[in-house]
């Protein structure tokens, strides 16, 4: 009887659940995590590059400094939108040498969110451990041959 036992007890069966069990948990589970944790941060560095690129354009070819800034808003809105950042309004920042829309300055436009990473109670995502920062740079230049009226 004893030596029946030690034989069952020395059989694999069911071994091969208890291993994929493991595996997923250990080792797929978090792979996972972080390839959609890495595709929403990538998501969002196009975003601010799109959006610090198409700032910039929409700055550059206003007629006044107040459309300028509201065309600059409305161009960053739309291109975080479009890759579905959240707008909180204080992403962008636009800084001119300068006279700003005079022929020849240089608008440096700069945007930067903060990333939440997935599947994060609100609680850790808004700390500085459950997001990540993403900015981005353009530099554009007003046209030598814009008419300064």
């Amino acid at each position: 009887m004893r030596q029946r036992i030690l034989r069952r007890l020395r059989r694999d069966d069911g071994a091969a659940v208890v291993e994929f069990v493991v595996l997923v948990v250990l080792v797929l589970v978090p792979t996972v995590y972080a390839v959609i944790a890495v595709m929403s941060v990538q998501s969002a560095a196009y975003a601010v590059t799109q959006a610090a690129r198409e700032s910039a354009r929409a700055f550059t070819q206003a007629d006044s400094l107040m459309e300028a800034r509201s065309a600059a808003r409305m161009a960053t809105r739309v291109a975080l939108s479009d890759q579905g950042v959240p707008w909180r309004g204080d992403e962008l920042r636009i800084d001119c040498q300068g006279a700003c829309l005079a022929p020849g300055t240089a608008i440096r436009v700069s945007v930067s969110t903060r990333v939440r990473l997935p599947f994060l109670p609100d609680s850790l995502a808004d700390g500085v451990m459950g997001a990540v920062p993403v900015s981005a740079e353009h530099l554009a230049v007003i046209d030598d041959y814009r008419d300064e009226s």
